[in-house]
């Protein structure tokens, strides 16, 4: 879980545009490209906070939280159901707290995720790209490979394959894309 997971977080850095395939990277290219690019560092500590959690070692995974918190200034919990392939383009300002994320996943910058008023948190499908300041809020579904603007207020559940832009942010039909 944690290996595969990794391997596709940073197969998302070979070429950030394009998603390379996580079997042709090997360990050594991993730990390189985490080197070079602090938010890979963050998911790998993520990755195995949640690894960690996993296995049940005690007290680990909330002090790695908060090394994630404090070093690189991401909100994430150590055992969220977070899929491989999750690029976060700069983690400082950012609060991910879902029920559930796809794999291949993309947020740019101080995006916050969470719940809205209730004890609620979206679910969010593969291939969702969603742009720097935006929020996400509540017990909402985001289906795959949907896009949210940049500094977009989802309140609503948004379709796969559409854009929500707005705020509150508003589904654009195919006529206005």
């Amino acid at each position: 879980m944690f290996r595969k997971q990794f391997k596709m977080d940073a197969a998302r850095w070979v070429v950030p545009q394009q998603i390379a395939d996580p079997n042709t990277i090997s360990w050594m290219q991993a730990f390189n490209l985490m080197r070079h690019h602090m938010p890979l560092r963050a998911m790998f500590f993520f990755r195995f906070g949640s690894w960690c959690k996993f296995k049940r070692i005690p007290f680990l995974p909330g002090f790695i939280q908060r090394v994630i918190y404090r070093r690189y200034g991401l909100e994430i919990s150590p055992g969220a159901d977070i899929g491989g392939g999750l690029y976060i383009a700069h983690p400082i300002g950012t609060v991910i707290s879902v029920a559930r994320m796809g794999i291949n996943c993309s947020i740019i910058a101080a995006v916050t995720i969470g719940m809205r008023n209730e004890w609620k948190f979206p679910r969010i499908g593969d291939n969702v790209f969603i742009g720097a300041g935006a929020r996400v809020l509540g017990d909402i579904a985001l289906d795959d490979n949907c896009l949210v603007g940049a500094n977009a207020v989802v309140i609503q559940d948004v379709p796969a394959g559409a854009t929500a832009v707005g705020i509150p942010a508003r589904l654009l039909t195919s006529k206005q894309s």
